[in-house]
C-alpha cells in the first residue's frame, strides 16, 4: 500500500509542476469549504425554521453567482469573492432541501450512500484526469456542451410528453455527462492556470457544480431503486 501511494505521489509530482499543484490545493480547498456550506444550507432547510428553499433563495443564488462572475479577481478581493462562493453554495444546499426531504422519507440511508458514491466518482474521475496526458480530455468540451443542450431539449419536450422513458434517459444520460464534466473541468482548470489564470475561486465553482449535479442525480436514481424494492417487498 505504501509503495502504491508513493508511486501515485511521484506520478502526480512528475506530471504537474509546483505552481499548478499549489493552485489545485487552493481549488480543492475552496471546493471543500463550498460543500460544507452547502451541507449547512441543506440542514437549515430540513431541521430549522430560519430559512426555507423557495423563489427568494433561487434569486439569491443567481444574484451571488452573477456577483462572483462579474467581480474579476485582482488578488485583493478574494475574501469578498469567497464570500460570494460560500453564499451561493449555502443557497444551493438550501435549494436541495425539498429533494432531500423526499429522499429521507423513503430511506435516510440513501443520502449517505449518494454522498459516498458521489465522492468516489468525483475522486476517481479527478485522479484519472490529473494523471492523464496533458490536454487529453479537452476535446470533450464540445461534445459535453452538445449533450447538455440535448438534455435541456429533453426536459422541455417532456413537459408536454410526460414520458417516463424520456425522464429516465435524461436522468442517466445527465449523470454520464456530469462525470464527463469532472474530467474535462479538471484538465481545463490546469491548462487555464498554466496560461496565467490564478482565479482558484472561480475554478472551484466549476467543480462544485459538477459535484452537486452528480450528487443530485445519484439521489434520484437510488431513491427510485429503493422505491421499487419497497413495492416488491409489499407484493
Amino acid at each position: 500500500m505504501a509503495a502504491t501511494l508513493n508511486s501515485f505521489v511521484n506520478s502526480f509530482n512528475n506530471k504537474l509542476e509546483a505552481p499548478v499543484r499549489q493552485h489545485l490545493k487552493n481549488v480543492y480547498g475552496c471546493l471543500s469549504l463550498s460543500t460544507i456550506s452547502a451541507a449547512v444550507g441543506a440542514y437549515v432547510h430540513m431541521y430549522t425554521y430560519i430559512m426555507q428553499a423557495g423563489l427568494l433563495s433561487t434569486i439569491g443564488a443567481l444574484g451571488l453567482i452573477f456577483a462572483l462572475i462579474s467581480t474579476p479577481d485582482n488578488g485583493k478581493n478574494r475574501s469578498l469573492r469567497l464570500g460570494y462562493l460560500l453564499g451561493f453554495a449555502f443557497l444551493t444546499g438550501l435549494g436541495m432541501g425539498p429533494l432531500l426531504e423526499m429522499v429521507v422519507s423513503v430511506d435516510p440511508s440513501i443520502v449517505i450512500s449518494a454522498l459516498v458514491g458521489t465522492t468516489v466518482v468525483f475522486v476517481s474521475f479527478s485522479i484519472a484526469s490529473l494523471l492523464s496526458q496533458r490536454g487529453q480530455w479537452l476535446y470533450l468540451g464540445g461534445t459535453l456542451i452538445s449533450a447538455l443542450n440535448m438534455l435541456v431539449l429533453f426536459s422541455l419536450a417532456n413537459i408536454f410528453f410526460r414520458s417516463q422513458m424520456i425522464y429516465q434517459i435524461h436522468l442517466y444520460l445527465g449523470l454520464f455527462v456530469m462525470c464527463g464534466f469532472i474530467i474535462y473541468d479538471t484538465q481545463y482548470i490546469i491548462e487555464k492556470n498554466r496560461m496565467g489564470s490564478k482565479d482558484y475561486i472561480a475554478h472551484s465553482l466549476d467543480l462544485f457544480l459538477d459535484f452537486v449535479n452528480v450528487f443530485r442525480h445519484l439521489l434520484i436514481i437510488l431513491t427510485q431503486k429503493e422505491e421499487r424494492n419497497q413495492k416488491k417487498r409489499k407484493q
